[in-house]
């Protein structure tokens, strides 16, 4: 036991302004800690900013799907709100689409029987296949998002749990994603739209355990729906939450330096000048914190560790302001037009810009007339892509020219003689914005071996009152598993101040 004096209140800092951020910020200042959160960008959010031009549109930066809306309600419930305080959720209907060619499209219906009759259609007998790879899906997800994702996976003895051990074989951890499927259906289609959710993921369907089913439950299940304003309404409403805890926002303020005494950081500076703290939840990129703020003696990992993870995809997305209205395209839009496995392997096995890509357009002006002058859309469009690659103006273009082609030819629309907005996003801007270890835009995959305790530490080894949080630790990629992440971030720091009373 400690008899060093205990301070009134605690002080900590929290970098990084994400989901993962503010999530752990208001739980620390809900236990009574005094929180400080310092941001590199003007804004908070990280990933989920949000772009306003001059001419009238808003757009998302990055998430644009909304699943597991219980774990958004769960975070506003443990502060004594509802999401609905803060923002108006709407059920997509159709939750999304598919686009296999031009005139092979899936709608996916919000109402279950009518998805069911749309699998018989494509396949018959495929809807009872459905209801039991959905039955299984339930349970993971149930136990996963209930138990497992709630773990800080800093000890395999966190798994001797009833439910955990009698679940084992039903949770699936050792089968692979695609292998999954494949038991339950034959058309490619219905194979490829209960696969894409892994993309998410950061893995080929064939490396990510087939656990993951959890994610089909909760975009078939649980519906796609869409936070009116966008994504940045969702922030916005967990920042307010935070600061009615008593956090404060320290913006356009990039911390540079860790100081570390008696193995605890003691001090924290940035270029306004250095503060001393009780501890620290580093929610920023974990690489970059061990990398440029911590001496290599007080690093979890070497360069070599983190050269040898495998990392989800990064992406090139463009911000594209129309003049006009568009047809055919719907909120989300999926186009398997090209072949998925190619893609994959340009992205993780022979890294490089994709021969064939595929690709996804959010149109959300189709749900939200708030994100674009009246009479105009507004369209983000995502390439997933390799980290680590070569990143430049000249390749943005070229494959702007590409996806830009298919989408004419898929709406019969004249896009390009309709923009009036345009911006590119890539490699070198999540690594300039965020520093993100090479450029990556979803954190590490979740591979078998990535996975739970197999996933960078939570809790720095060699320093005491140093945890991480986001999605380059547990429990993974997305913003749902960020906002938990923060939260159980938040619980070991809590944990680590009890036990050292």
């Amino acid at each position: 036991m400690s008899t060093e004096p205990k301070p009134e209140k605690y002080n900590v800092a929290v970098i990084g302004a994400g989901f993962a951020g503010i999530s752990s910020a208001a739980y620390l200042a809900k236990d009574g800690f005094e929180v400080d959160v310092y941001e590199k960008n003007a804004e908070v959010g990280g990933r989920a900013r949000q772009l306003f031009t001059d001419n009238g549109y808003v757009f998302d930066m990055g998430p644009s799907w909304y699943w597991m809306p219980d774990v958004f309600e769960q975070f506003f419930n443990d502060f004594g709100y509802k999401a609905a305080d803060f923002y108006e959720l709407e059920l997509l209907d159709p939750g999304f689409t598919l686009v296999f060619g031009q005139h092979d499209v899936l709608d996916i219906p919000a109402d279950f029987q009518e998805l069911c009759d749309l699998f018989e259609t494509i396949e018959p007998g495929s809807s009872i296949k459905l209801k039991e790879f959905l039955a299984e899906a339930e349970y993971k997800y149930r136990i996963g998002v209930g138990k497992l994702v709630y773990k800080p996976g800093l000890s395999i003895l966190e798994f001797l749990d009833l439910d955990l051990i009698s679940g084992l074989f039903k949770l699936q951890v050792f089968t692979d994603f695609s292998t999954h499927v494949k038991k339950f259906f034959k058309d490619p289609r219905l194979i490829a739209l209960m696969e894409f959710p892994v993309l998410f993921l950061g893995a080929m369907p064939e490396d990510t355990p087939a656990l993951y089913s959890l994610m089909n439950y909760a975009g078939l299940k649980l519906g796609t729906w869409y936070p009116k304003g966008g994504f940045g309404q969702v922030i916005q409403g967990m920042k307010t939450v935070a600061e009615k805890q008593g956090v404060k926002f320290h913006l356009n303020t990039a911390v540079d330096g860790l100081a570390v005494e008696a193995r605890k950081i003691n001090q924290v500076s940035c270029a306004a000048g250095t503060k001393s703290y009780d501890g620290v939840i580093a929610a920023a990129d974990y690489q970059h914190v061990e990398a440029k703020l911590l001496d290599k003696s007080y690093r979890n990992y070497t360069d070599k560790y983190w050269n040898s993870r495998v990392l989800a995809p990064s992406c090139l997305i463009f911000y594209i302001g129309l003049n006009t209205e568009i047809g055919r395209l719907k909120h989300h839009t999926l186009f398997f037009d090209q072949d998925l496995k190619q893609h994959a392997r340009e992205i993780y096995k022979n890294p490089q810009w994709p021969s064939k890509p595929l690709f996804y357009v959010c149109c959300p002006s189709k749900t939200d007339n708030s994100v674009a002058p009246e009479g105009h859309e507004n369209l983000f469009v995502l390439m997933p892509l390799a980290t680590g690659i070569e990143d430049n103006e000249v390749l943005r273009e070229q494959y702007f020219q590409l996806i830009m082609e298919r989408l004419e030819h898929y709406t019969g629309t004249a896009v390009r003689n309709h923009i009036d907005y345009k911006k590119s996003y890539c490699i070198a801007d999540f690594t300039a914005d965020y520093n993100a270890y090479k450029g990556n835009a979803y954190g590490l995959a979740n591979t078998l071996m990535q996975t739970a305790n197999l996933k960078p530490a939570l809790k720095n080894k060699k320093i005491k009152n140093l945890f991480y949080a986001g999605q380059l630790t547990v429990p993974g990629p997305g913003v749902p598993p960020s906002i938990i992440s923060g939260n159980v971030a938040a619980k070991q720091l809590i944990k680590y101040f009890k036990e050292s009373l």
